[in-house]
């Protein structure tokens, strides 16, 4: 059954086309390794909330716009063993990252509905 991967991070404002160019660098890792499809959102209507929000989960600076991207897997077996093989690559591979990972909130989910296509 298809599995998701989602994650929200801060990016600089002015790093949008450098970040962009991130997510279209390693697009065909994930691809090769099995990943049917990504989807890359920048924050265009992103509200405060009262309780909690994306702004707050991410500690949002000033000059930092939030990102929201999600990932489709054939199933959790085929994600699963693509992280493990770049859980062993060279740590050198990922010291240029356009933002903060520390911040970065993310999880795996099993789906319980999809309806359309993403484009």
């Amino acid at each position: 059954m298809t599995y998701l991967d989602g994650f929200v991070i801060p990016v600089r404002t002015t790093d949008k086309e450098i970040y962009r160019a991130h997510e279209a660098k390693w697009w065909p890792h994930f691809q090769k390794a099995g990943a049917l499809s990504l989807v890359v959102g920048w924050g265009d209507d992103v509200p405060p909330g009262k309780q909690t929000d994306f702004l707050r989960a991410v500690d949002l600076q000033p000059d930092e716009t939030v990102v929201f991207a999600f990932m489709t897997w054939p199933d959790k077996a085929t994600r699963d063993a693509c992280y493990k093989a770049m859980m062993a690559m060279d740590p050198a591979e990922f010291t240029d990252m356009p933002f903060d990972g520390k911040r970065m909130i993310y999880g795996g989910f099993a789906p319980i509905l999809m309806e359309g296509t993403a484009k």
